[in-house]
């Protein structure tokens, strides 16, 4: 029987004859510039701008400051991403975080060098992105059936939610599983249909400032929140709406001339999401008072409520748009993270297999996507999120001190992106800032449980990656259980 098993692993490793002798089985270059493009549209205009773009506004206090700290996100972030478009192009590997921290460190000590690699993974892949998904794509739910169920029982509306967002879940994963160019297609229409709501805004905030209803712009700086603790929090919540600046280098290993394209996506991207999120601000600052901004449940719809008439209806279309096409994205890319992660060893090795046919990592989208129903169903999962921005500023920090070795350790390495040493060492200086002063001006049960995780995967790490403690047979029955069901082998490419 075992034989026999053996003889069926082998034949599943070369594709069971659907495969040629000599051909490749990896990731396929798919993604040129406009793709990429929206690929960094697609992660990081999501719901946030639309519902709850006050909170850097209650942090801050004024609406003067608040704008300053939007423009100073986007630069903070434009500069990040530019630090991560040196590392990705010369390092090569999707994965983002966890390549540069396997690259950087993963050699300099058999225990504790990849270590900082599987936390980043075991964070990302297991916990901090199934969760943002399931978030993101409820909150499609929310809009999406919005006119059906304004007259349904809560207990049958928040049913509804569910199953609604579990159908946009089956969806995302099957545009994911099937084809890297469906994903593409899909992704650059919602792009287009993303940049347009904020233009719709943007649009009724110039109409409001035309008819000279400018009474809450001209309060300036006044009730400004000065202390540290505040700008930190305030630049946090900012800093969160702009999250998805590195998607790009998730998925290096899939970008068509990738030291041209990932400097140039970013560089064309950020700064036109960055004019977006400020200029809706405004809009936003123009029509409600500081009271309703920071009280109303969705900020976006407020506005829309009082400035766009009959077409109001174009703002909940505008936020269900732009949630699932987030969510998407955000799945597209942790896939490749977790991809990477087995290939390198860190996670399940079938994790890293590829379909023959659709040449997709499969078997690590429908594990995200399992992860992420399990997180829906559960429903309450808010407070996992609360500290995602601490574990990923931690993590960009960590990036640039990765960037900075490699700058020494491999320094003769071709690098067709480079930024001045200043950059890396002023994100690193930020990424300090936002790990530290938040536990000091606000400490909170939640960075508890981020610790905790990190410990978690800590015990993780050295009963079943270093030492190997897994149960043989039951492995590779799941390994070739998974292999049959999506048509998946090795890549010709991976890590031995």
């Amino acid at each position: 029987m075992e034989d026999k098993e053996l003889e069926l692993m082998n034949k599943a490793e070369t594709g069971n004859g659907m495969v040629a002798a000599g051909s490749t089985v990896k990731l396929k270059r798919e993604l040129g510039l406009f793709s990429a493009i929206n690929l960094i549209l697609g992660v990081m205009i999501g719901s946030g701008i639309f519902v709850s773009p006050s909170s850097a506004l209650e942090h801050s206090g004024s609406v003067a400051l608040c704008l300053i700290i939007w423009t100073v996100s986007g630069v903070i972030s434009l500069l990040g991403a530019l630090a991560f478009a040196e590392l990705g192009t010369v390092v090569g590997k999707s994965g983002a975080e966890y390549a540069y921290f396997m690259e950087a460190f993963g050699s300099t000590h058999k225990f504790w060098g990849p270590l900082p690699a599987f936390i980043c993974a075991w964070i990302y892949v297991v916990i901090l992105r199934p969760a943002e998904v399931a978030i993101i794509v409820m909150t499609f739910a929310e809009y999406a059936i919005q006119p059906f169920t304004e007259d349904l029982n809560p207990e049958y509306k928040d049913t509804a939610i569910k199953l609604t967002s579990l159908a946009a879940l089956f969806i995302m994963t099957y545009i994911n599983i099937t084809s890297v160019k469906l994903f593409v297609k899909v992704q650059n229409i919602f792009g287009v249909c993303k940049v347009f709501a904020c233009l719709i805004v943007i649009g009724g905030g110039i109409y409001e400032i035309s008819r000279g209803n400018t009474a809450n712009l001209n309060k300036g700086f006044e009730g400004s929140h000065w202390s540290p603790g505040g700008i930190a929090l305030a630049l946090y919540s900012g800093l969160w709406a702009y999250d998805g600046w590195n998607s790009v280098t998730v998925v290096t290993e899939e970008i068509i001339n990738p030291g041209t394209n990932v400097p140039l996506s970013i560089s064309i991207a950020v700064p036109l999401i960055t004019a977006l999120y400020v200029f809706m601000n405004v809009a936003y600052m123009t029509v409600l008072s500081y009271a309703e901004m920071t009280s109303v449940p969705a900020v976006a719809v407020a506005f829309g409520t009082r400035v766009l008439g009959p077409a109001s209806f174009l703002i909940p279309l505008g936020v269900a748009i732009a949630t699932f096409g987030c969510a998407m994205s955000v799945q597209f890319g942790v896939t490749r993270v977790c991809y990477t992660a087995a290939r390198g060893g860190h996670m399940l090795e079938v994790m890293s297999y590829v379909n023959v046919k659709r040449m997709t990592p499969a078997p690590a989208v429908a594990f995200q996507a399992l992860l992420t129903t399990i997180f829906i169903v559960v429903g309450n999962i808010k407070t996992l999120i609360e500290f995602a921005s601490w574990f990923l500023w931690f993590f960009y920090g960590l990036a640039m001190v990765a960037l900075l070795v490699l700058r020494k350790t491999q320094a003769t390495k071709p690098r067709p992106y480079r930024v001045p040493t200043i950059v890396p060492c002023f994100v690193l200086l930020v990424g300090i800032f936002l790990s530290v002063l938040p536990i000091v001006h606000d400490p909170s049960i939640k960075y508890l449980m981020a610790v905790g995780f990190i410990l978690i995967g800590f015990c993780v790490y050295t009963v079943f990656v270093y030492y190997k403690k897994t149960p043989t047979t039951m492995l590779r029955q799941f390994t070739f259980l998974t292999q049959v069901l999506f048509e998946s082998v090795p890549p010709s490419d991976r890590q031995d």
